[in-house]
């Protein structure tokens, strides 16, 4: 199965960075909101990251404008009907996920392909909202998602083999490598093994042993991360960091995933990392 029309449903930072990512590797991509006020403030953004990138050099003003022509902005879901391959790329919400879900089945032809970019969530509970779950699948990009290599492909119960090979191709066209789990697994790979780092971070911070700083400098310069833990918290959101761990909590019972009480109190007040403008950093 060759993937040609690609649809991202959820304009957030995953999905308009995805649909970004879709149109600089030559796709015609639908990015769709559940309103106009989001899909323009997602627009606006994806255009001013390019237009930083112009006055960079590192592209052209043409390829910009290439890339901007390929995307289509909307707030109709319905538009996923014409699609081969949908991505969904909202709240780590797994009744909200799998209401989406539900409805991009009956839109749908039923050969298109319903990937979640879900981080900890089951894409076999998702997938039971569908008619099609041997086509339903985890692809989970990583943010940002026009930079970062990797995309996990997590199965289901009833992924078909037909389903991984397809998503692997496409995540391949993408520029992408693409590494599949053996088996369903909450949080894949790589969200599971940080967890419990990130978490560690928050609690030696917490404990008033080390500044943020302190801390993301210790690890970077003695575990060798390109980044420190808490600034990675930031990046990814802290109100995203602690679903995902309420989530894995929940599933696997395991003391390491138990949500540090500094990050429920943070997103408590609102501080929820760059997207807020204050998290363990001000920016």
């Amino acid at each position: 199965m060759e993937i040609k029309k690609p649809f991202v449903a959820g304009a957030g930072i995953m999905g308009s960075g995805i649909g970004q990512l879709c149109a600089q590797q030559g796709y015609g991509v639908t990015v769709v909101d559940v309103s106009e006020e989001l899909v323009k403030k997602a627009e606006e953004k994806v255009k001013a990251g390019l237009k930083k990138r112009v006055e960079a050099g590192k592209i052209t003003q043409d390829e910009m404008d290439s890339v901007l022509s390929r995307i289509k902005w909307s707030a109709d879901l319905k538009l996923a009907g014409q699609s081969d391959f949908v991505i969904e790329a909202i709240n780590e919400n797994l009744d909200a996920k799998k209401e989406l879900f539900k409805k991009l089945d009956s839109i749908c032809s039923p050969g298109t392909i319903l990937a979640t970019n879900t981080t900890a969530l089951s894409v076999s509970e998702i997938a039971s909202a569908t008619s099609r779950p041997d086509r339903v699948i985890g692809m989970h990009f990583f943010n940002p998602a026009v930079i970062m290599k990797l995309v996990e492909i997590i199965r289901g119960e009833k992924t078909s083999e037909e389903t991984i090979a397809a998503t692997k191709k496409f995540a391949e066209s993408l520029g992408k490598v693409p590494i599949a789990t053996a088996k369903e697994a909450p949080a894949g790979i790589v969200s599971r093994v940080l967890a419990g780092l990130l978490n560690e971070a928050a609690a030696v911070y917490s404990e008033g042993i080390a500044s943020p700083q302190d801390i993301d400098e210790a690890l970077k310069l003695g575990a060798g991360l390109p980044m420190g833990p808490l600034a990675l918290i930031d990046m990814i959101g802290l109100d995203i960091h602690l679903a995902k761990m309420e989530t894995l909590y929940a599933k696997l019972k395991d003391e390491r995933y138990k949500p540090p009480d500094i990050i429920k109190k943070m997103v408590a007040e609102g501080k929820l990392g760059k997207k807020s403008g204050e998290g363990f950093y001000k920016y």
